[in-house]
């Protein structure tokens, strides 16, 4: 164990309002040390403690690092010419993830594998210290079972999305699809994956289905999560606040019913602007949710259809400018609105005993990740107390 000290921070999020101002929990001046994995101390940098490493920034901005609570990394191909087609003026529909679940069908677990780690890496160079990842283009028993272990070496936060769109094979028959996937898909993944997850929307699967996968999933130990109202208005909310999942995903096509919902509940109102904005779909309403109490969390939905980015930085700028979010908001939604998602409590949050994952910026504050759209900003990336990015 080593202690690493950062110093001459110009602004550090801490998300803690104990330690600073306001939601962020906002300090000037200030310095963190890092004991191994663990943040042990916070305060002025003029009163930082000696440590075995002393990193002083010259001014520069740090912040948690982003948590990535919605992506789908385990996948072969891409689908570009589909992504021209629809800014051509096609309309995104839910069944082009059946090109993906083709190749990735192909794909040797090596490959798999090795394009999984080229995400995560460029998701790590972008900021993000926890990613999430879902299964979901495989959708037989051995691919969908090769999916979730294949992510659980790369991650904690695995979450089994059997439950897609049907497969080709099962066009025209979501029952027995549904039939297969609670009685051999969920028995033999759970092992391997933390989170049950469902594309509760047409041309995907319907509120029965939706349910019975997801309590399926329950009942062997998963939590819940949804992909709800992204295309259409729909139940996917309702259930999801029903159920107690963890978070429900897009909430683009929602109702007044559904925003009381969701604040009521422990249910994160997870917004996914980066699919929004390569679909041409109209984007999620922010303002609302806050404004009525929702916790939000923001991710970037890597996926080759719909959202092929790993740069939550681009996102969060989205977020507002399209959504109606504050830079404080955006920058709280990528980081503690993501842990709450995942229902985490050591990540999201520069405060004593949380996980040592920072990011310094080329900036002397938060508000140049929306200020400066598009330009690469993450000087340094430290995660578990590590020196891991340098920019």
């Amino acid at each position: 164990m080593s202690t690493t000290v950062l110093s001459e921070i110009g602004s550090l999020v801490t998300n803690d309002p104990a330690l600073g101002d306001g939601p962020l929990g906002l300090r000037r001046d200030a310095a963190i040390v890092f004991d191994g994995d663990r943040v042990v101390w916070v305060g002025d940098s003029a009163a930082a403690p000696a440590a075995d490493t002393g990193i002083a920034l010259g001014g520069r901005a740090v912040l948690p690092g982003f948590v990535e609570s919605h992506a789908h990394l385990v996948f072969a191909g891409d689908r570009a010419a589909e992504f021209a087609a629809r800014m051509a003026g096609r309309p995104y529909a839910a069944g082009g993830i059946r090109t993906t679940i083709a190749a990735t069908r192909a794909a040797s677990d090596d490959e798999l594998a090795a394009n999984l780690r080229r995400l995560l890496a460029e998701s790590l160079r972008a900021g993000s210290t926890t990613v999430e990842c879902k299964s979901g283009y495989g959708q037989t028993v051995a691919d969908e079972l090769r999916a979730v272990r294949i992510a659980g070496a790369a991650t904690d936060e695995v979450t089994l999305l059997a439950a897609h769109v049907p497969p080709p094979e099962y066009a025209g028959r979501a029952d027995d699809y549904v039939a297969l996937v609670v009685d051999r898909m969920i028995p033999e993944c759970a092992p391997y994956a933390r989170w049950i997850d469902v594309f509760c929307e047409q041309g995907a699967f319907d509120e029965d289905h939706a349910r019975a996968v997801l309590t399926a999933g329950i009942a062997h130990g998963l939590v819940p999560r949804v992909h709800g109202n992204q295309l259409h208005h729909g139940p996917g909310v309702r259930l999801a606040v029903e159920l107690g999942a963890a978070s429900v995903d897009h909430v683009v096509h929602v109702e007044a019913a559904d925003i009381d919902a969701l604040s009521g509940s422990g249910t994160v109102a997870t917004l996914l602007p980066g699919a929004d904005f390569c679909t041409r779909n109209r984007y999620p309403d922010a303002r609302a949710l806050l404004d009525a109490g929702v916790t939000v969390a923001l991710g970037a939905d890597c996926n080759p259809g719909t959202s092929y980015t790993t740069n939550l930085p681009f996102c969060l700028a989205l977020a507002v400018r399209e959504l109606g979010m504050t830079p404080d908001e955006a920058v709280w939604s990528a980081t503690a609105g993501g842990a709450r998602a995942l229902r985490r409590t050591d990540i999201g949050v520069l405060s004593p005993g949380a996980r040592a994952d920072a990011i310094a910026l080329d900036a002397p504050a938060h508000l140049h990740l929306a200020y400066r759209p598009g330009v690469p900003l993450i000087s340094r990336v430290w995660r578990g107390g590590a020196l891991v990015v340098t920019n």
